[in-house]
């Protein structure tokens, strides 16, 4: 597990392997991850935007953005967490991820960025 505070926004990562698949005759790559965003500020905050940015070892980068995460721009009161899964699919058993998420604060209007700390995905029968 990865973890990453930001303005009292913690971040917490873990990541699985799902499996193999052939797609349009080429073999990919499932990895999961489930994340926990944990409020330990003092103020409201609601999760409004995710930018994601996804390396596969044999492909160029991947940039991902848009509105909430898995359909929800969840708010968080002090001492509350939000826990969501999602994945990806890569060309190769490695590759890696990071990214942010814009968050605004309930008690002020002010918009701030989150950072979601660099993962590693592998899939376990490729390390040695």
């Amino acid at each position: 597990m990865v973890q990453q505070v930001t303005r009292g926004i913690k971040i917490s990562v873990e990541t699985s392997f799902e499996g193999t698949l052939y797609k349009n005759y080429n073999m990919q790559y499932a990895f999961g991850y489930k994340i926990t965003i944990e409020n330990n500020s003092k103020d409201a905050v609601q999760l409004y935007a995710r930018h994601w940015e996804i390396l596969d070892a044999l492909s160029s980068l991947e940039v991902v953005s848009g509105e909430g995460v898995v359909g929800l721009k969840p708010v968080l009161m002090p001492g509350e967490s939000h826990t969501y899964k999602s994945g990806c699919m890569l060309t190769s058993p490695f590759g890696a991820m990071s990214g942010y998420y814009n968050m605004i604060n309930l008690n002020n209007s002010n918009t701030f960025k989150v950072a979601i700390p660099s993962f590693k995905l592998s899939a376990p029968f490729a390390i040695n």
